[in-house]
């Protein structure tokens, strides 16, 4: 008998792909499980992050698997050793966090009974984006899997945005009641306070994200060299490493090239982002497709007006002409043009920035979210209760 059982708290497994982002993403709301009552338990591949994650109070199951083995005998694999996992520690509810985790976790929950399944589809990432024949080739794989999963009875399918949510409606149009939209992970929105603009010239804009094709790190150091030989001295600080998992990573030689550019400050992976925000005028996110991304939200809580493209989930948080300028996805003339405005508008700048926090205060906040995610639970777990 699991200590969950003991205690009378009911077990949560959340499955994520790696420690590092369960930490950077998922923390604020299993914290709000944790204090709501659930015996909380993170599987996932352990990293750097796996003495933090125990050090909060989190029973961890390291897995054998990786991000970016999505072969067929890969998936079996890891499908095997998520349901000896779930077989042995009889969870009453599973979170499974993005793509991979959702399909290959809800096959594991099937095949033992899990009561309770909840699927946090956090964007398509590459397989939405990227126009590669791998990726046309798994659009229709995962759209024939994702049609059969949000068809359980016990499920729901988190999404973090209405174009996503219309994205798998299409797919399956009786599933709307298993559905639901919460937005995004949450910001801290004490640690992420306003912080003062900072003195110019130069203006700076700031960029955090790994570096993949599909976040528009290409277009970006593009529009910023197309501004400096015009004449503006827009500089660029980018946090962020390669991610050898995805294939959309930036190749050696092409990030080698770029790292020898004018203008561009190149931080790596930075343990606390503020020190980004507080050095930058503006934040910019040229993605094709995200969820909600965390990098907005964190310098939208600074008081950080951004700039990104006009796509699902960018759109959540950056608001046309409200907190932000909108730009189409892969077009560095377009993202130029929109860096020159800010750059050269002060009162913009403050009018969009102050408007980035009123947003992330409204409903973005993590106490939020979190509370929409452990209700949700509740509600599930209400409904497998006998009446």
């Amino acid at each position: 008998m699991t200590d969950a059982a003991m205690t009378g708290q009911p077990r949560l497994i959340y499955l994520v792909t790696e420690d590092w982002y369960f930490w950077s993403h998922r923390l604020p709301m299993a914290r709000a499980a944790k204090a709501a009552g659930f015996d909380v338990a993170v599987a996932t591949r352990v990293g750097e992050h796996g003495e933090r994650i125990r050090a909060d109070g989190f029973a961890l199951y390291p897995l054998g698997w990786r991000r970016g083995s999505i072969g067929p005998l890969a998936s079996l694999a890891a499908i095997i050793e998520i349901a000896r996992l779930y077989r042995r520690e009889r969870p009453r509810l599973v979170h499974h966090v993005a793509l991979k985790p959702a399909v290959l976790g809800s096959i594991a929950a099937l095949l033992t009974g899990v009561p309770v399944v909840v699927n946090a589809v956090t964007g398509m990432g590459f397989i939405a984006s990227s126009p590669s024949p791998l990726a046309r080739l798994l659009r229709r794989l995962v759209s024939l899997l994702l049609t059969r999963l949000i068809e359980r009875h016990n499920s729901r399918v988190i999404v973090q945005n209405a174009d996503d949510r219309q994205l798998l409606l299409a797919l399956n149009p009786a599933a709307a009641p298993r559905i639901v939209i919460i937005r995004g992970s949450g910001v801290d929105v004490a640690h992420f306070r306003p912080a003062p603009e900072p003195p110019t010239p130069p203006v700076v804009a700031g960029f955090a994200g790994r570096l993949l094709a599909d976040k528009g790190i290409a277009t970006l150091i593009a529009a910023q060299q197309r501004l400096r030989e015009g004449g503006l001295d827009l500089r660029l600080m980018i946090a962020g490493t390669r991610d050898l998992e995805n294939p959309s990573s930036i190749d050696t030689v092409t990030l080698a090239r770029w790292q020898a550019l004018p203008g561009i400050a190149w931080l790596g992976q930075v343990a606390d982002i503020r020190a980004l925000w507080r050095p930058a005028h503006i934040a910019v996110l040229p993605s094709r497709r995200e969820g909600l991304p965390k990098s907005l939200l964190e310098a939208a809580a600074m008081a950080r007006p951004i700039v990104a493209t006009d796509v699902p989930g960018c759109r959540e948080i950056a608001r046309a002409e409200v907190n932000a300028l909108l730009v189409p996805p892969d077009d560095a003339g377009a993202l130029a043009a929109a860096l020159a405005r800010l750059a050269g508008d002060a009162e913009l700048r403050r009018r969009f920035g102050a408007a980035s926090r009123d947003l992330v205060l409204t409903d973005l906040a993590d106490d939020a979210i979190g509370a929409a995610t452990v209700a949700l639970y509740k509600q599930l777990l209400a409904e497998q209760e006998p009446v």
